[in-house]
């Protein structure tokens, strides 16, 4: 069981990403699904996080700007950025709550970076 990031790169100010994060393994479901970011010397913060329904909360700096999404389906989920800022320069790390028959905890992908030019 694992979470897999993907979608970093390089991109301009101005410019657009989207990041995904997919459940793997012998998963029951995905509830609580989030992205956080960590920068260089600061503490890794939550960016966007969503439950199983659509409630759906962002942190004030990327409001606007990210969406977070999910297909129950493929149980990955989404981060589109657009309008990206240097100040978004981070490694960007999903986090989900995986229900398996052991039951429920939550894990951790591998971050992304994600770099933006000014």
């Amino acid at each position: 069981v694992q979470l897999q990031a993907s979608g970093g790169g390089l991109v301009q100010a101005g410019g657009s990403l989207r990041l995904s994060c997919a459940a793997s393994g012998s998963i029951l479901g995905v509830s609580a699904m989030g992205w956080y970011r960590q920068a260089p010397g600061k503490e890794r913060e939550l960016v966007a996080g969503i439950t199983f329904g659509v409630n759906k909360k962002y942190a004030d700096s990327v409001k606007g700007r990210f969406t977070i999404s999910r297909d129950n389906a493929r149980n990955t989920f989404y981060l589109q950025m657009n309008s990206l800022k240097p100040e978004d320069t981070a490694v960007y790390y999903c986090n989900a709550d995986l229900i398996t028959y052991s039951g429920s905890r939550a894990y951790w992908g591998k971050g992304t970076l994600v770099t933006v030019s000014s």
